[in-house]
């Protein structure tokens, strides 16, 4: 019997390098894979048009996504996970800034429903008690739901974040790194301030994980469960995870993040109301360890 051939779209993470190689693979269904760089830009057409039906996508669009009812399955499957401290900056040259300096200012950040963007915001108003309804919010990029309303200033379409960032036409960028020396991170000590905060937290900040179509949810979920064992054995053949695993798979392991993301999500009013972790599956997904 012919395998199922399904669209695919996954970054290239060493966790999944067997599985794009061919050298992992499945019984039921063969994967073809579609590139996009960075792995951000297939979020829009996937929530918008469904485009594949396996894809990466970043936590807090899944969650906008289902506000907005897309026909989307979340798969607990982290692609990419990582402390988010290091991803302020801001330019010394303009004077010193810390995270509880940011009321009054103008920040640049790609979107404003970006993943990093969010995670950053959270601890920003729930660890600094920063009040981010006082900050002036500069954009690039639209938000990957369309039926989100973006009421943030767009900056012209030619500028570039750290650029501006250098210029002084903002005072602050979320959700970039940078080998300039001229900038420097908000945070003064990133790897610390993210050791404290996991102490106090307990929790790894999940960027991206997966997602499957509705329809193939519903009509082949013994595929869904399949997709996500493939990727699970990869993950396991890298060895030992890390501690903390910065790619936690399952419900259990996930349940903590996803608790706290959509906290900030529906802090910073980009989802209506808070989802509880087994909203955000479905009958098959849910049982998924």
């Amino acid at each position: 019997m012919d395998r199922l051939k399904l669209r695919a779209v996954l970054g290239n993470h060493p966790h999944v390098k067997a599985v794009k190689s061919g050298e992992l693979r499945a019984d039921l269904f063969e994967l073809d894979f579609i590139e996009y760089t960075p792995t951000n830009t297939a979020f829009k057409p996937m929530v918008r048009e469904q485009a594949f039906d396996v894809c990466e996508m970043a936590i807090v669009t899944y969650l906008m996504a289902k506000a907005h009812g897309k026909p989307l399955v979340l798969l607990p499957a982290t692609m990419l996970g990582r402390f988010q401290h290091a991803y302020a900056l801001y330019n010394p040259a303009r004077g010193t800034l810390g995270p509880d300096d940011l009321e009054g200012k103008r920040v640049g950040i790609r979107s404003f429903t970006t993943t990093t963007g969010a995670w950053i915001r959270g601890i920003l108003a729930n660890d600094y008690g920063v009040n981010l309804d006082k900050i002036k919010w500069v954009t690039f990029e639209d938000p990957h739901v369309a039926e989100y309303v973006d009421t943030t200033e767009r900056a012209p379409k030619d500028k570039k974040v750290l650029q501006m960032l250098l210029d002084g036409e903002v005072d602050a960028v979320l959700g970039e790194t940078t080998d300039n020396p001229k900038l420097k991170s908000l945070f003064p000590d990133p790897a610390t301030e993210a050791a404290k905060w996991y102490a106090r937290r307990g929790v790894v900040p999940v960027n991206h994980l997966v997602v499957v179509t509705e329809s193939l949810a519903k009509t082949r979920p013994e595929i869904v469960a399949a997709v996500y064992d493939l990727l699970k054995r990869n993950k396991e053949q890298m060895g030992p995870a890390a501690t903390p695993d910065l790619l936690p798979f399952g419900i259990e392991a996930n349940r903590k993040p996803l608790e706290l993301i959509v906290d900030y999500a529906f802090q910073q009013a980009l989802i209506p109301r808070r989802y509880t972790v087994e909203e955000l599956f479905d009958a098959t997904t849910r049982g998924l360890n």
